[in-house]
């Protein structure tokens, strides 16, 4: 059944949410005051921000003070330095918007590689009024290609290899790596019609693990709503901060250099989207962009640019440790650690903490549909609950379901139903797929096993799709990972199920590891868990577990090089 269909549907109360009740957080209710820039309310039955722009642009616009300050640190295709401010940034930005020739929702895609060129690009097509398509570069072409097709741009923005390789079947295209010296003649009015909240502003793909890929339609609303989550929460720490001090807001950021982000996370992610580059953007900060993953050189950036804020997946952070300790990489910058999608392995967290002890580590957890992330922790939230992805921001309501549709109290086991202002409006040209997961009134199925507790503490127990029934036992495939992942040795791992005569399914396990045996790795499993949770098998992967396009290990892969791996036949 369909999330909203349930007649004893709980309120967004009866799942906890802090700072949704205006007494949990006094610098909260101070933010978030009828006279605030995020004052908070109910409209349309769904809780916002009520001063919120409803135009994007309108957003992004407002970062132009910044004026001479370093906005973009990159590398052209040659490997030269670029430093380009915002000024710079803008007045590029600005000679774009014309030779789009956009009317107000065109389409527009975007198929590059990260670079200064994309992110112009975006803040071009955001500004003419049009709808960013944010399609997967590092796809095959054929994928490229039915991405593009399906969602019919006006022009395609690419770069020097991806126009030498798409075919764009008679549309538009433009190479951004080629100066636009003489900008089209403008073909828009003088004057435009500004977006409504609720119109789209971009379309993000999902992995399409579950089957073809879908774009998700992210409105005005979805991706501001998102961003203002991330700058309470921002504002937050600083509040608290200058109250710690025992000074004003004012004074304490005047004292705080510029803060410097490194950008690692590809761009046409949602996470790579806003919490790399706009969010980092809008608030006047350095974004160093690498264009692909090398921990040397990204502990080199880090130490030269005095990076403060980084966000990776877990292997990332592994990497850069190891490499900043054997090259005695000055990592001092980091202020801000982030990796979401799932709890850390404890053993990470005290990595971190041991070459970057002035560093607050922080989760997250949201998807694309939701435009980021709907539940963080950072610094002292989260080691409070390090095994959790997060606190529930104020802005989203959530409920548990069971697989009938029917709620579930508080800390228990079930699907994650989310709604609010940051839920996508459906998946482009695909009805069938966004009714199985969007009620009409606006409750999303987001497909993870989860539970909330007393404080909003979201645990993340499966994605529903990947729970093994073995001898009627349900195992939930997270929970098994993140017992792995508290044994020191264990680099990277990965669990699913393979078929079995006698017990339906059998958990196994892939895992990157050094000095241990199989049988060690399973009896520290079944230590932490419960017996019958321990793999029944474990094999060593010599490198790297494999990644699909969007960066998330690919079991399929894993199931499919099970016999290699293991030896099973």
């Amino acid at each position: 059944m369909a999330a909203g269909d349930n007649a004893d549907a709980q309120s967004a109360a009866d799942v906890p949410n802090p700072g949704a009740d205006s007494g949990a957080d006094p610098t909260f209710v101070a933010l978030t005051g009828p006279a605030s820039a995020f004052a908070m309310g109910e409209r349309d039955g769904i809780r916002r921000f009520l001063n919120a722009p409803a135009d994007l642009a309108v957003m992004i616009e407002a970062a132009r003070r910044f004026g001479a300050q370093t906005c973009v640190v990159d590398f052209d295709e040659t490997g030269a330095e670029r430093r380009l401010s915002y000024d710079a940034i803008f007045a590029w930005r600005d000679r774009l918007v014309p030779a789009l020739r956009l009317r107000r929702g065109d389409h527009v895609a975007i198929a590059m590689r990260n670079s200064a060129e994309w992110i112009v690009g975006f803040l071009a097509v955001i500004e003419a009024g049009g709808v960013a398509v944010l399609v997967n570069s590092r796809v095959a072409a054929p994928e490229l290609l039915a991405m593009i097709e399906d969602t019919d741009p006006a022009v395609v923005l690419t770069d020097r290899a991806g126009a030498a390789a798409l075919n764009t079947g008679g549309r538009r295209m433009i190479d951004l790596t080629v100066p636009l010296d003489r900008p089209l003649p403008a073909m828009r009015p003088a004057d435009p019609e500004r977006a409504q909240a609720d119109d789209p502003c971009a379309i993000l793909f999902t992995s399409g693990t579950t089957g073809r890929v879908k774009g998700a339609v992210l409105s005005h609303s979805n991706l501001i709503t998102g961003l203002m989550s991330t700058q309470l929460a921002g504002m937050m720490v600083i509040h608290n901060l200058a109250r710690h001090y025992g000074m004003p807001v004012d004074a304490l950021l005047a004292q705080l250099p510029q803060q410097a982000s490194l950008l690692v996370a590809p761009l046409f992610h949602v996470s790579g989207l806003g919490s790399a580059f706009l969010s980092p953007f809008m608030a006047g900060s350095k974004v160093v962009i690498m264009r692909r993953w090398d921990p040397g050189e990204a502990a080199r950036l880090i130490a030269r640019e005095g990076v403060s804020m980084f966000s990776a997946v877990p292997t990332m952070l592994w990497d850069i440790l190891q490499c900043a300790g054997r090259d005695q990489f000055d990592l001092s910058s980091l202020r801000n650690i982030g990796c979401g999608g799932q709890a850390l392995p404890v053993n990470l967290v005290e990595a971190v903490h041991a070459v970057c002890p002035q560093a607050q580590i922080g989760t997250g957890y949201g998807m694309t549909e939701c435009a980021g992330a709907i539940a963080q922790a950072v610094g002292a939230d989260f080691l409070r609950r390090p095994a959790a992805a997060g606190r529930l921001l104020p802005i989203v309501d959530v409920r548990i379901e069971a697989e009938d549709g029917s709620l579930l109290p508080v800390g228990a086991a079930g699907e994650i139903v989310v709604r609010g202002a940051q839920v996508m409006r459906g998946y482009w040209n695909r009805p069938d797929e966004t009714a199985a997961v969007l009620s009409p009134d606006g409750w999303l199925r987001t497909g993870d096993i989860g539970m909330v507790d007393a404080e909003g503490y979201v645990t993340i127990v499966d994605r529903k799709k990947d729970m093994v029934i073995s001898g009627g036992e349900n195992i939930y495939c997270a929970e098994v990972e993140r017992a792995l992942g508290e044994i020191g040795a264990v680099q990277e791992c990965a669990t699913f199920g393979v078929p079995d005569d006698r017990l339906g399914e059998r958990l196994v396990a892939v895992v990157v590891a050094q000095g241990m045996t199989e049988a060690q790795i399973i009896a520290q499993v079944a230590q932490r868990l419960a017996r019958y949770k321990a793999p029944t098998r474990v094999a060593f992967s010599a490198d790297l577990l494999p990644r699909n396009t969007v960066g998330k290990i690919d079991k399929l892969a894993l199931r499919k090089a099970w016999p290699q791996l293991s030896g099973e036949q």
